[in-house]
């Protein structure tokens, strides 16, 4: 009796089990960890602080930057400073409610920060190729006409994908990860999870790559106008191929980790948690400098704020 009592019990608190097989030197990591998220945090905020009182940046393209910075301010917080406990303290236990919530904020935000990229290829878009027509284009009333069909979709594919995820039952309650991540949980479960795979890897292709698609076509586009135009707007292009290395990076990464857990192979647990870390805590920490000191109108503004605070001298 006690044998089919437990057979039919399913777990409701976790453990997260993420490398563990470093041992001893398993601490150690607090220290890097530690120290992006210092950086994720304060980069962030600056940007966004400078953002928002600056007049000068209030244009759609620094509003946008903006949003990337907030989320790129809230994803880490949603689980870093959990994972830095665990590695500090071995304070490693999680409720599936937790984990539920923590597994929509991270697929959610992560959804969001690959829709704005796809709204930042399409404000370089119209500055570029239609430059009369750009504050018409992206005007408020306008502009949100793409943005609440993608924000839409994003948010009725996540909620699915967890709401299908919530209706499992868990045989066992080892997490091996730093994250509650769709698949690190649903393959704990005890049944099939066939339909939970499939709508993981529905809401991967047709958020992500279906956003991946649209920025390249935007980027082709923007190429063609500026090599017809000849060298007079060679610079927009930096920004266009940054963007395209950002987003090839953070895309592959984040389909190999979602891939490895469905493929037989020989990845370890350690570098498949490490691969999701990368599209997961690494954007957070360089994308700032990618959107942020690497523009010239928010790197003068910094300046002149550091200046003004008396940090500088002249």
């Amino acid at each position: 009796m006690k044998d089919l009592l437990s057979q039919n019990r399913s777990f409701t608190d976790f453990k997260m089990n993420a490398f563990y097989s470093l041992g001893e030197w398993r601490p150690l990591l607090f220290i890097p960890f530690f120290m992006m998220f210092v950086l994720s945090i304060t980069a962030n905020s600056t940007l966004i602080y400078l953002i928002k009182s600056q007049q000068s940046l209030h244009s759609p393209m620094y509003v946008l930057i903006g949003f990337m910075a907030l989320s790129d301010l809230t994803l880490p917080m949603v689980f870093v400073p959990h994972m830095l406990l665990s590695f500090l303290f071995n304070w490693s236990g999680i409720t599936l409610t937790g984990c539920l919530i923590e597994m929509f904020c991270i697929h959610f935000i992560g959804a969001f920060q690959s829709t704005l990229l796809f709204w930042m290829a399409l404000d370089r878009y119209f500055a570029i190729c239609k430059p009369l027509s750009y504050h018409k284009y992206m005007e408020i009333r306008n502009f949100v006409k793409f943005i609440i069909p993608s924000v839409i979709r994003n948010a009725l594919l996540v909620v699915i994908v967890v709401s299908l995820a919530a209706r499992l039952s868990f045989c066992t309650n080892i997490i091996d990860h730093c994250a509650c991540e769709h698949m690190a949980l649903v393959q704990l479960a005890c049944g099939d999870i066939s339909i939970n795979n499939f709508m993981g890897l529905f809401s991967t292709f047709l958020i992500p790559t279906t956003d991946f698609i649209l920025i390249t076509a935007s980027y082709v586009v923007i190429f063609v106008s500026v090599f017809k135009s000849g060298q007079a707007n060679m610079k927009a292009l930096n920004t266009c191929i940054t963007h395209i290395i950002v987003i090839t990076l953070s895309l592959t990464s984040a389909l190999i980790a979602f891939m490895s857990y469905r493929i037989r192979n020989n990845v370890s647990s350690s570098n498949r948690i490490f691969m999701s870390i990368v599209y997961l805590f690494f954007p957070s920490c360089f994308n700032p400098i990618i959107y942020g000191w690497r523009t010239k109108e928010i790197r003068r503004t910094f300046i002149k704020f550091i200046k003004s605070a008396k940090i500088l001298p002249g």
